[in-house]
């Protein structure tokens, strides 16, 4: 038989009344063992609306609509190719290509030596 575990909320807050840092976007609220709960902005927008505390086993939910939350930048979907990492990737990919396309120019000087030396060759022959 499975046992269902429900933990309780310590205190329903609304996200205005949380700390939001844009740099990491992480809202924290204080928690009265001393530390902060957390939630990221990306929890927020996937539903979950349960911030915990690090250093207890409080939680709380938070009351928000999603109207009210900042935008996700566009560069935070896992996979995304995007800031300086993927610029060097597109840089990479485009020295890639023109190598491959000296290379296929370069095969392609060394066929016409071929076919000037085997025209030689037959003139010489003849």
């Amino acid at each position: 038989m499975a046992f269902l575990s429900t933990m309780s909320i310590y205190e329903e807050v609304e996200v205005e009344d949380l700390d939001y840092d844009p740099a990491t976007r992480t809202y924290t609220y204080p928690c009265p063992c001393g530390d902060k709960f957390s939630i990221t902005l990306e929890e927020l927008w996937d539903g979950e609306d349960i911030a915990t505390c690090p250093s207890c086993t409080l939680r709380i939910e938070i009351i928000y609509d999603e109207d009210d939350l900042p935008d996700l930048p566009d560069s935070d979907d896992e996979g995304d190719d995007t800031g300086e990492e993927g610029a060097k990737k597109e840089d990479d990919g485009e020295k890639k290509g023109k190598d491959n396309a000296g290379q296929e120019e370069k095969k392609e000087d060394d066929d016409d030596d071929g076919e000037l030396a085997k025209s030689a060759q037959k003139k010489l022959a003849i």
